[in-house]
């Protein structure tokens, strides 16, 4: 005997299934930005509802936006720091890499309208401002005059971080019977923090030493 099929049925399953289908498809939006595609979903640009993001995919959107021959958004700003604006719409977090300047996001943040991520880039702009550079370390500098003899000695007592920056030769100031001594000025210097600890502080004296022992001035 035959099984009885009711039609019905079927197409209405049919029908539910190619509407789930066009609901997903809805969901998600193509973006050609500056000419690189990126592919998200409409949640995710709809997370500040005052964002010309939200805006731009709503089915009554006020805003004219043509679009590619692929059906992408075409938003003529600069794919490399949208980048960053999409990943926070996607997880809430600001995450720039190091080659991509800060600036730069923001000035992305403020045309998207996306007031949270506006806050958190410009207190990331705060942050690096306010710490030191690398290179902005502190030295201390000093000059010392020797003989020519002594040169040996100031080499071997030189340590803790002091390093010669220039040697000159002012010539001989100085005849001891028929010799001549040569006379020298040498220019050393030595990297500091802000505040000085034990080893600094011994390392001043010595140099101190260095001074007095060399100095002719």
């Amino acid at each position: 005997m035959a099984e009885h099929i009711d039609c019905s049925d079927f197409m209405e399953e049919n029908i539910q299934k190619f509407n789930n289908e066009r609901r997903s498809s809805k969901q998600w939006v193509k973006l050609n930005v500056g000419g690189t595609y990126f592919l998200t979903t409409k949640t995710t640009l709809c997370r500040d509802p005052n964002s010309f993001l939200y805006r731009l995919v709503q089915e009554d959107s006020d805003l004219i936006s043509d679009r590619d021959e692929t059906g992408a958004y075409l938003i003529d700003r600069d794919p490399t720091y949208f980048s960053p604006v999409l990943n926070y719409l996607r997880h809430g977090k600001l995450v720039i890499n190091n080659d991509i300047a800060e600036e730069g996001v923001l000035e992305e943040a403020e045309f998207y309208n996306i007031t949270e991520l506006i806050r958190l880039v410009k207190e990331r702009i705060c942050l690096r401002e306010r710490r030191p550079l690398k290179d902005s370390k502190k030295h201390v500098y000093r000059v010392l005059q020797f003989h020519e003899e002594e040169l040996t000695q100031m080499v071997s007592t030189m340590s803790d971080g002091w390093k010669f920056e220039q040697l000159i030769n002012i010539g001989s100031q100085y005849n001891y019977g028929n010799d001549e001594h040569a006379e020298f000025l040498c220019v050393v210097s030595r990297e500091c923090g802000s505040t000085l600890n034990s080893n600094d502080i011994e390392s001043t004296d010595r140099a101190k030493v260095l001074q007095q022992k060399g100095s002719r001035m």
